[in-house]
């Protein structure tokens, strides 16, 4: 079997609930964040499943845009790996991603749990409080084993989420640099806030892998932030992480900064070093039509990295992802629409 696409993330059962702003406050949590929980957030799990609003719903952000992905794409495109548990859980996990045709090949922990993640939501905003359970004991050598390797090596893109470099750098590097050394495309997403602001040596480790790097505006002030950048302006970010070196000068880096209803910000640099700089105006929806936006950003990655398997071209990627992402906030939870609908091509 032949899967196009390679992902890699953190698999989770997203445990998903309204709250009130004095219940974030309760907890310190930020609206619109996310966070790895500690002891003092887990009785936020035991909230959820007793809530009356609650829905459980397939998540993990990588394994929500393979699933998007492979909604858009022919059957057997996409191939997704993580770790999870032997439990009711995992196999919830499996439904979701058969409802779309998305291959699995997980890692089992026999001994864990399947990771689990609290999404809050209070009006249009959602908090994100993660237990990463098995999902933290992926290792590298699970991609090594000969089936799995094999799909590696007959892929041609990859697809990681940045919550993985909380879990396994090394797997994000092994994938790398066989992606650098073939000449294939390596797509990253900075996936959250934290990542830049606490895990910022394991993401410069991997950022030189980065074909294409997408992330929206909160993760870009994380990344300045973290990086002491002098000048915090988005398009300057955006110039400075597509400007950084590269394992495969062969191919140009592309920085996609997403900012909600905001344009879309692309920056890429040409074979002269020069940064071409363009917004791409987002995708209209009436607010009355959007149902939950948790997702969204897994949702536009989704969109986009299937069009760069359709071997689509910028432009088009970046309008699939705003259209499906457009979708998708329309839907309960990180999913799509059912019947199954299809990209209607770029308006000019």
């Amino acid at each position: 079997m032949v899967y196009k696409l390679v992902c890699l993330g953190n698999p989770l059962l997203d445990i998903q609930f309204d709250v009130t702003k004095e219940y974030l406050d309760k907890y310190g949590l930020k609206e619109n964040d996310a966070i790895l929980v500690e002891e003092k957030h887990m009785p936020i799990f035991d909230d959820g499943l007793k809530d009356p609003s609650v829905k459980l719903v397939a998540g993990g952000a990588a394994q929500n845009t393979a699933r998007g992905a492979q909604y858009l794409l022919p059957e057997n495109s996409v191939v997704y790996f993580g770790s999870v548990g032997n439990d009711k859980y995992a196999e919830k996990l499996h439904e979701a991603n058969k409802s779309v045709g998305l291959a699995t090949r997980y890692q089992v922990q026999p001994d864990i749990g399947t990771g689990k993640c609290a999404a809050l939501i209070n009006g249009p905003n959602r908090s994100l409080a993660t237990d990463l359970g098995a999902a933290n004991h992926f290792k590298p050598s699970h991609l090594q084993k000969p089936e799995n390797w094999e799909l590696v090596e007959k892929a041609s893109f990859f697809y990681i989420g940045g919550f993985h470099l909380t879990v396994s750098p090394e797997a994000i590097i092994l994938l790398g640099k066989h992606a650098a050394e073939n000449n294939k495309d390596f797509v990253i997403n900075f996936s959250a806030p934290f990542i830049a602001q606490f895990f910022k040596d394991p993401l410069d480790q991997v950022v030189p892998y980065a074909d294409y790097i997408i992330c929206n505006e909160s993760e870009a002030a994380a990344y300045a932030e973290s990086h002491d950048l002098k000048d915090k302006s988005l398009v300057e970010v955006a110039t400075y992480i597509a400007k950084l070196p590269k394992a495969n000068s062969k191919k140009p880096r592309t920085v996609i900064f997403t900012q909600g209803l905001d344009p879309t910000l692309v920056v890429r640099v040409d074979a002269q070093g020069e940064a071409q700089i363009s917004e791409i105006v987002v995708h209209p929806l009436a607010a009355d039509k959007v149902v939950d936006t948790n997702g969204a950003g897994d949702a536009f990655a989704a969109g986009f990295v299937s069009g760069l398997v359709q071997g689509k071209d910028l432009l088009e990627n970046i309008d699939i992802g705003q259209w499906l992402a457009a979708e998708s906030i329309q839907q309960v939870g990180p999913s799509y629409p059912f019947p199954k609908k299809t990209y209607p091509g770029k308006k000019n």
